[in-house]
């Protein structure tokens, strides 16, 4: 896959996994309480890794290709 397809499908997944957040910050009390721990373990896990890949994903690959050549 080329780096910037690669690129574009992982700011996707950051963008659409972020548009929950702004509900759960602005949401009603009560509502969001029964929808936390799909924040907690789904939303944010995919958000933060996303988020990580797109800003040092580049240098994740370049440590994975000197270990395996």
């Amino acid at each position: 896959m080329k780096p910037g397809t690669q690129r574009v499908i992982f700011r996707w997944i950051h963008i659409l996994f972020g548009f929950p957040i702004i509900g759960y910050i602005y949401g009603p009390q009560q509502e969001v309480q029964q929808y936390a721990p799909m924040f907690r373990y789904i939303f944010m896990p995919v958000l933060l890794l996303s988020g990580l890949w797109l800003w040092k994903g580049h240098l994740v690959l370049r440590l994975f290709a000197k270990k395996a050549g």
